[in-house]
């Protein structure tokens, strides 16, 4: 008799990491689940702020008792990753602007999983950032399980009771449109009777309490039998020979040396003294400059990981040599990633601050502290802390680059810049958000009406309830109720030298 042929065996990093099944939720678990969904319905529909870190408070508490059903303990590091999402939370209530906002809420919905997760290896920290979200459906289904199969008191006569309720609700919805729609006095007694109801907002409401209580369920799950990527497998890369590995990194740290000598110059005899030359531009050696000093603080980062799992560590001298070697190229790359910044705050000196340049240069600073992260932990014997040292860094530069603004961070230097030396691009400062206003208020009567302009429309048209407010709109209502702008109108900005409607105008930002 023919049989079909075995299912081929799961992948040895499915069986490896595979988690314990959890034990039916409480109670407090479906409860919880249910309030973040009904928070999530009632608080996420105007837009985001205080709100978020509301929701997420729920949603913790609905994954502490799974955790806590389950046995398991709370550890130092799960309490690190908690207050760092929350911190990363608390961006959209001081923030107005779109783009850290979102970056703050990818950080956070990446530290919360990892302490649902746990992980100290690579691969546990790495994977377990991602972790929570393939739980959303076998999160429902748990839920829904523990419900169908959990004993309480009177569960036949509820059943019945809410199987009651829905067919009679169902028969009077549509024998009650089929007599309105045939007798005028009667769809007016309906009309009187059925209470109003706002839908206009309805399918967004039902869609987030959908999102809150499968994200709350979720968190639950993951928390009462996390993945275990830690147990991730490994294979240790096959270590080189000392020449073909020693000889290229040694060439490597020459070529750096050189450069860093050449920066030491240029630091010692000026920057003005480099500039002088025939044929250079400043702003060219400055922009190009920091791009290329940036791309080689990536590839730095790459040579590194590989060189842990190639180079030779038989020995305690191949050790010391290989440690010695990284060591130094990773010192050298600290005076790449300075000259790096340095050439930057040369550009924006010249050329303003924008979006991009606080972004890459806040990318730059985050390299600098990786690597300083490396060159510690390879001095040191033992650097079982370094994966989640460097994840815990980049969600700690999220944050910070977040609850520093950076649309006010831009907004105060270019102002400062035009009291220094007369010149701005209004036209670019139309386009910042409300956490700008503080900074564009102290402009002059003309500049400040065009770059306040369009945040005042804004403004004018979003009257939000206080838990979808960000500190920032609220401080940025009250200038502007202080000192009005006109909303509509292009005398102002003729006046201060913008020509509305030129997406290229302003030469000073080009990138």
């Amino acid at each position: 008799m023919w049989l079909p042929p075995a299912p081929p065996p799961d992948p040895l990093w499915i069986t490896a990491t595979a988690p314990t099944r959890p034990a039916l939720p409480g109670f407090g678990v479906l409860g919880a689940g249910l309030a973040s969904g009904l928070l999530a319905a009632v608080l996420l529909t105007d837009g985001l702020g205080v709100n978020v870190l509301l929701w997420a408070l729920v949603g913790t508490v609905a994954a502490g008792l799974a955790a806590s059903a389950a046995g398991r303990k709370v550890r130092p590091w799960t309490v690190v990753w908690t207050v760092t999402a929350l911190v990363l939370l608390l961006v959209p209530a001081l923030v107005e602007a779109s783009w850290p906002v979102v970056l703050a809420l990818l950080a956070a919905a990446g530290a919360g999983s990892l302490a649902l997760h746990g992980g100290k290896r690579w691969p546990g920290v790495l994977l377990g950032a991602f972790g929570m979200w393939p739980h959303l459906i076998p999160g429902l289904a748990w839920g829904l399980l523990s419900l169908r199969n959990r004993q309480y008191p009177a569960r036949a006569r509820v059943v019945a009771v809410v199987k009651a309720a829905a067919v009679s609700l169902a028969l009077l919805v549509v024998f009650g449109a089929l007599f309105a729609s045939a007798d005028a006095a009667v769809a007016e007694l309906l009309g009187d009777l059925v209470p109003s109801i706002d839908t206009e907002n309805l399918p967004m409401q039902v869609l987030l309490f959908v999102v809150g209580l499968l994200v709350a369920l979720a968190a639950a799950h993951t928390a009462a039998g996390p993945r275990r990527f830690d147990r991730f497998p490994v294979k240790p890369g096959r270590e080189r020979g000392r020449l073909e590995w020693a000889v290229p990194l040694v060439a490597l740290n020459l070529l750096f040396g050189v450069f860093v000598a050449v920066q030491a110059v240029v630091f010692v005899g000026g920057y003005e003294s480099v500039m002088s030359k025939p044929g250079m531009i400043p702003a060219d050696y400055a922009r190009q400059g920091f791009w290329q000093l940036l791309i080689v603080t990536l590839l730095v980062l790459a040579l590194l990981a590989l060189a842990g799992r190639w180079a030779p560590r038989s020995t305690p001298r191949d050790r010391v040599m290989a440690k010695t070697l990284l060591a130094l190229l990773c010192g050298q790359t600290l005076v790449v990633v300075a000259s790096a910044l340095y050439r930057m705050q040369r550009y924006v000196d010249n050329f303003g601050l924008t979006r991009l340049r606080i972004s890459v240069a806040t990318v730059e600073i985050w390299l600098g502290v990786v690597l300083l992260l490396v060159l510690v932990g390879g001095i040191l014997a033992s650097a079982k802390w370094l994966p989640r040292a460097v994840v815990l860094s980049a969600a700690a530069a999220t944050a910070v680059f977040g609850l520093i603004s950076p649309d006010a961070m831009i907004a105060e230097q270019n102002v400062h810049r035009f009291e220094q030396t007369g010149r701005i691009d209004v036209g670019y400062l139309r386009d910042l958000s409300a956490d700008a206003v503080p900074a564009l208020d102290r402009l002059p009567e003309d500049q400040r009406a065009c770059a306040l302009q369009k945040i005042a429309r804004d403004l004018d048209d979003d009257r939000l309830p206080w838990y979808a407010t960000s500190l920032a709109e609220a401080r940025a209502r009250e200038i502007l109720k202080d000192r009005s702008v006109p909303l509509i109108g292009r005398d102002a900005c003729s006046r201060a030298g913008v020509r509305l409607g030129d997406p290229y105008y302003g030469g000073d930002y080009d990138y």
